[in-house]
């Protein structure tokens, strides 16, 4: 099987899995997005090719990060996974997955719609209905839709600075996604689920007097046994968007209740492989040669 891997640049996770896929036997390449190239109208050699040596069609596709850009670039990016998909090669994740994680909007709505418990959200456009919902709730998170590890994210437990706070962003053009803060006593859970399986899982606990428990931003992790429960509710995350993989973020709080905060479809997984020893790489690439489901 030749695969194309499609990301931004080179790094530790396209390493992995260049790794991964040669221990399997298979070929593959790393490619940016501008180096993919779609014919039309030209006959038998309609469809996309990946540019760069001898251009090919590749069997499947591992979408990794999809770089910032314009947004005619974004789009297009994303309309050459659905049109490789629709012609017959493998895309994971599918771009119809893609779609749906990067929105926090878009999932945490799926999440809703799946009976999974996620945490109250407001996300408006007003900016007097945010102010509402600010003072409603008393202890938010404001976070940007589109948005990762941590960056954007604002907590707010005052009007006042919440007035300070949303005023600018009314005044951006910004989307207000606000939703209410869990006590979690600074830990979540992150598992990661390939193919319907929970692979691996740890506990993020938060630096000394931060809430973010992103690893990214100076987070610990260690490696845990989930529950089935805690098990459960991941794979039925990652199965409402549509993920052939995906990070599924639990949130246990203080009062017993777990919630199903995010889902990552472009997930990272340094830092989960490093505390539990799982070749995450590995179980991307089986997948990848199994029949799409």
């Amino acid at each position: 099987m030749h695969v194309a891997i499609l990301s931004a640049r080179s790094g530790w996770h396209t390493d992995e899995l260049r790794r991964a896929l040669a221990d399997r036997g298979h070929t593959c390449v790393l490619a940016p997005y501008e180096a993919v190239v779609a014919r039309i109208g030209s006959g038998t050699d309609d469809g996309l090719r990946i540019s760069g040596g001898e251009a090919q069609r590749p069997d499947a596709v591992l979408a990794r990060i999809i770089p910032n850009g314009s947004l005619e670039q974004i789009i297009f990016r994303v309309d050459a996974l659905h049109w490789l998909e629709d012609r017959g090669v493998r895309v994971v994740n599918p771009p119809r997955a893609i779609e749906r994680t990067v929105d926090k909007f878009y999932t945490s709505a799926l999440l809703q719609d799946a009976g999974l418990p996620t945490p109250e959200t407001v996300v408006c456009e007003d900016f007097p209905t945010a102010m509402a919902a600010v003072r409603e709730m008393g202890d938010v998170i404001v976070k940007p839709i589109f948005g990762s590890m941590g960056h954007g994210m604002v907590r707010i437990s005052d009007p006042e600075i919440g007035f300070r706070i949303l005023r600018p962003l009314e005044q951006s053009g910004a989307i207000f996604y606000v939703q209410r803060a869990i006590d979690h006593g600074g830990a979540d859970i992150r598992a990661f689920v390939v193919g319907r399986q929970v692979i691996a899982a740890i506990e993020r606990r938060a630096p000394d007097g931060d809430w973010r428990t992103n690893v990214s931003r100076g987070a610990s992790a260690r490696a845990i046994d989930l529950c089935d429960r805690y098990r459960q509710y991941a794979v039925d995350a990652a199965t409402a968007v549509g993920a052939d993989y995906a990070g599924i973020d639990l949130l246990p709080s203080r009062d017993g209740e777990v919630y199903v905060l995010e889902v990552n479809g472009i997930p990272g997984w340094r830092g989960l492989q490093q505390a539990t020893g799982v070749d995450v790489a590995g179980a991307i690439c089986d997948l990848l040669e199994q029949p799409a489901r």
